[in-house]
């Protein structure tokens, strides 16, 4: 097995000093979904302007707040979308799992199209959008009269909603397709099987989601399967590569590119989950050479 690299950095991925440009292959991550109620506070703690704005909002609710709000959550991610472009090889991939959000805000019921506002932020920076996935979770099902997801008058048209039971995994290229010696060794040993091709290739994935607890830094992280990430993984990299998570979470992408033979790097702003990320990846370090952890003081995002 090859000998891998994993470093966590509990610091804030806005800004990646540790990691040069062009050496990373391929980016996998789910950030914080904006207009989330979930992680309306993560987005507050982070960028103290969008906790201000939600003040202002709750003294004077306008739909102009609202549209504020929403572009500087987006503005927060952009800048680590800019980041990862700095730090991908050329041709290297940029893998990002988010999902849109329905909420009533000002009494007006609404989608926020997270997956668009991305695809916008990532082709301005420079990306290339690939055509993305489906993930279909099979386990929201919509019900009826407080039993599931129906929203709206249910049976009587024309005021029900339709229930978000997808998210969006966007796939992103820097530049050019990845260049590789003729019959790379290592890239034919990263070789998949024709059944993992055809069905991993096609647009709509049907993986059940990880089951959420009550505990709410569990629901911020537990929603990410490892099918997903292993997918991924081996779809868009080769063993040896580097793969990164900018908002690692429980640690999901780490202990997937341990298993795959890859190395990998993950940044996490908040220091209460390093806990769950070294007990999550203790199990997976039989071929990691090193496993470093580092904490910087930077766990705020830029203004």
């Amino acid at each position: 097995m090859l000998q891998t690299h994993h470093k966590i950095i509990i610091g804030n991925s806005q800004k990646m000093p540790e990691i040069p440009s062009n050496s990373v292959h391929l980016m996998v991550t789910s950030p914080p979904y904006p207009m989330i109620q979930m992680w309306d506070r993560q987005f507050g703690e982070l960028d103290p302007k969008i906790a201000s704005l939600w003040q202002k909002f709750e003294a004077e609710p306008k739909e102009e707040t609202v549209t504020l709000i929403y572009d500087t959550m987006h503005e927060n991610l952009a800048k680590v979308w800019a980041e990862t472009f700095r730090i991908l090889v050329d041709g290297g991939i940029a893998c990002i799992n988010i999902g849109d959000a329905t909420r009533t805000v000002n009494r007006k019921f609404r989608v926020f199209c997270n997956h668009a506002r991305i695809i916008e932020n990532c082709q301005k920076i420079g990306f290339l959008t690939l055509p993305y996935i489906l993930w279909k979770k099979p386990t929201t099902k919509p019900m009826y009269k407080g039993k599931g997801a129906f929203l709206g008058s249910g049976f009587l048209p024309p005021n029900a909603y339709v229930t978000l039971d997808c998210e969006y995994i966007l796939i992103f290229r820097k530049g050019k397709l990845r260049k590789f010696p003729p019959k790379d060794p290592t890239r034919y040993q990263s070789a998949l099987t024709k059944k993992d091709r055809d069905e991993w290739f096609s647009q709509i994935w049907a993986i059940t989601g990880t089951r959420q607890t009550a505990d709410e830094l569990e629901r911020r992280t537990a929603a990410y399967p490892d099918e997903i990430v292993d997918r991924l993984i081996k779809m868009f990299s080769i063993k040896g590569d580097i793969v990164i998570d900018p908002f690692l979470g429980s640690g999901t992408t780490v202990k997937l590119a341990m298993q795959n033979e890859r190395s990998s790097i993950g940044y996490e702003t908040d220091p209460h989950l390093l806990p769950t990320i070294t007990k999550k990846i203790e199990k997976n370090t039989a071929n990691a050479l090193s496993v470093k952890v580092v904490k910087r003081s930077d766990t705020k995002w830029s203004k």
